[in-house]
């Protein structure tokens, strides 16, 4: 059976699927973007 990627849970078993939490995500996106302008400056 497919699952759409964007579920948090399984429809079947109820199962939650691990994710990162949003400060993580903005954290990661900074550090990127930091990391990015080193290189090109």
């Amino acid at each position: 059976m497919e699952i759409d990627a964007k579920s948090k849970e399984c429809p079947i078993c109820g199962y939650e699927f691990p994710g990162f939490s949003r400060g993580i995500q903005w954290v990661a996106i900074l550090l990127i973007i930091l990391i990015l302008l080193f290189f090109i400056l």
